[in-house]
């Protein structure tokens, strides 16, 4: 057991088994949230407890295989061990309003979208609660900059794993820990509209990101299989739902995709389906990735894109593109350490 997935509820049950009064559970939750490698550093904690507590659940810390920062606008992409060999990857992004660091939330991703190189070689395990926590403390320390924002779209579906996610975030939501604001937290899915669903019970105020990418059914069967199980209209109505619930406006992204989702007639198709819905589109040029065929929309289809949603009524933003000189796009740089691991091996 990673203590550091615990809740700060589930800390204090275990410390109560072990004799220890009420007030240890803050002490020690406070010290795991400062990203801690050794229980000898929770200085006013008995020596005692602290023993035993390494006996007990020793402390797993991801290490750090790539490190790379782009030359062009200070992204930076971490590679991550995990304590099975496994690795993940983050991204840690500056801008004007604090710094956002993207997280992974499971080690490779079953969902299968034709534009994604997270989800070539399937899914291997999903995260524990510590394992996403871990992301953002030790990019926080590393990088020596506070984490002020954080987007659950790197490798991985989160509401895949979704009772892990949720203990994440609980976690990184307490005043105790990083007490990194609900609203200052973005997850994204590509549609698994059950999860979106429950997600909407638990009225968190955080940004549901929904994973679009296409106008209609046929173009969304063709690049996104999980289309197949919940087609656009239900996942539509399950955004209208979340909306509800929550009164807070979904954000959809929109990978740019050159003849495939990016026409004039695509952008009114959007329209029409939105019509009602408090929504925001994040408008996003297509990362490149060797193993597949799809290519970027030219800039001036995305700006006719964006010009028609605007005038229909709907923000429209394009993303701006960072890290693309380091593989800062979602799989690639764990994808080429594997493959350099095997080549090593044969």
């Amino acid at each position: 057991m990673n203590l550091r997935s615990l809740t700060l509820a589930e800390l204090a049950d275990l410390l109560k088994t072990m004799g220890q009064p009420a007030f240890r559970a803050k002490q020690v939750f406070t010290w795991l949230h400062r990203g801690i490698r050794s229980f000898d550093e929770m200085t006013d904690l008995p020596k005692t407890l602290r023993a035993a507590l390494a006996e007990e659940y020793p402390l797993y810390t991801p290490q750090a295989v790539r490190r790379q920062e782009s030359a062009r606008d200070g992204t930076v992409k971490y590679l991550w061990r995990l304590s099975d060999g496994n690795c993940v990857e983050t991204v840690l992004m500056r801008y004007h309003y604090g710094n956002t660091v993207c997280i992974s939330t499971e080690v490779g991703c079953r969902m299968g979208c034709a534009f994604c190189a997270s989800t070539l070689g399937g899914l291997v395990r999903r995260l524990e609660p510590a394992e996403m926590l871990d992301q953002v403390l030790f990019t926080q320390l590393d990088s020596g900059l506070p984490i002020s924002h954080i987007v659950l779209m790197g490798i991985g579906e989160p509401l895949d794993n979704f009772d892990n996610v949720l203990k994440f975030l609980e976690n990184v939501n307490s005043p105790l820990g990083l007490n990194i604001s609900m609203r200052h937290i973005s997850l994204s899915t590509c549609g698994l509209v059950p999860k979106i669903d429950a997600l909407a019970e638990k009225k968190l105020q955080l940004t549901l990101s929904v994973s679009l990418h296409a106008p209609n059914n046929s173009v969304r069967d063709t690049i996104m299989p999980v289309n197949r199980a919940y087609p656009m209209e239900e996942l539509i109505a399950a955004c209208r739902r979340y909306y509800q619930a929550t009164s807070r406006r979904i954000s959809f992204e929109y990978a740019m995709i050159d003849g495939v989702n990016d026409t004039p007639a695509a952008a009114r198709e959007l329209l029409e389906k939105m019509r009602g819905l408090p929504a925001h589109f994040n408008l996003i040029p297509l990362n490149r990735v060797e193993e597949s065929p799809l290519k970027p929309s030219s800039r001036a289809a995305v700006a006719e894109f964006q010009r028609i949603l605007e005038q229909g009524g709907i923000p429209a933003t394009v993303r701006r593109t960072l890290g693309g000189d380091i593989d800062a796009s979602c799989g690639q740089l764990r994808r080429k350490y594997n493959q350099s691991a095997k080549g090593r091996e044969e």
